[in-house]
């Protein structure tokens, strides 16, 4: 059984024993993320949505990534900067990230970042991505929550409101409830995956070629 088998088997799985309210305690959009982009609309995100830069910039960009990846990881030390510096950074991308889990522990990582304040997130999503052999399951790690529970006291919690926040089914759901949704709406499989004005890259492309294509789309507007 392949990865990306085994992951949608964990989704579902979840889905079911959180049951439907998930969609809800997710406040699911109605129309694409991207829909109006470029058009004076904007794009429709959901309240929770973690983003950054002008909503009427001309190039939308939905990342969806896991904290677990090392693909991701390497995203963020090496394409992210860039893409903050010089288009989020200059008007020219609204971006929103949104965690698309590949393993369990993602999922506890993930309800952590979204305990904390949110000018807190992207900072504590960097802590995860710098600090991943402390907690991730593919370094040997074997006391996950114990990785994450010290990390989230550097961000500021106390080992008691970490626990309380990793068991929290409601944001549990959302979790469950946005890989659904990224699965379902673009067919997302895999992490990095970047969708640019609601266009679909490959999954775990490299910044250089996410580059390109953003600065395709951004010369037609």
């Amino acid at each position: 059984m392949s990865r990306n088998q085994i992951l949608l088997g964990v989704i579902v799985a979840a889905l079911l024993a959180l049951g439907a309210a998930a969609w809800f305690i997710m406040g699911k959009p109605d129309t694409d993320p991207t829909a109006g982009s470029g058009s004076g609309g904007g794009p429709v995100t959901t309240a929770d949505d973690r983003t950054l830069g002008d909503p009427k910039a001309p190039a939308v960009v939905i990342e969806y990534a896991a904290p677990m990846c090392p693909h991701c990881k390497r995203m963020n030390e090496e394409g992210i900067p860039d893409l903050k510096a010089n288009y989020i950074d200059k008007g020219k991308v609204f971006y929103i990230f949104r965690v698309f889990p590949i393993g369990a522990a993602d999922v506890p990582a993930e309800t952590l970042a979204r305990c904390l304040p949110k000018e807190s997130y992207f900072p504590f999503i960097d802590l995860l991505y710098s600090k991943q052999e402390s907690w991730d399951p593919e370094y040997g790690i074997t006391d996950v929550q114990g990785g994450l529970i010290a990390l989230a006291r550097i961000a500021g919690l106390t080992s008691d409101q970490a626990l309380a926040c990793m068991n929290d089914k409601a944001k549990q759901a959302r979790v469950a409830a946005v890989a659904q949704d990224a699965m379902t709406r673009y067919g997302v499989t895999g992490t990095p995956t970047f969708v640019i004005n609601g266009e679909v890259q490959t999954p775990g492309a490299p910044w250089t070629a996410v580059k390109a294509r953003l600065d395709a789309v951004l010369a037609k507007k």
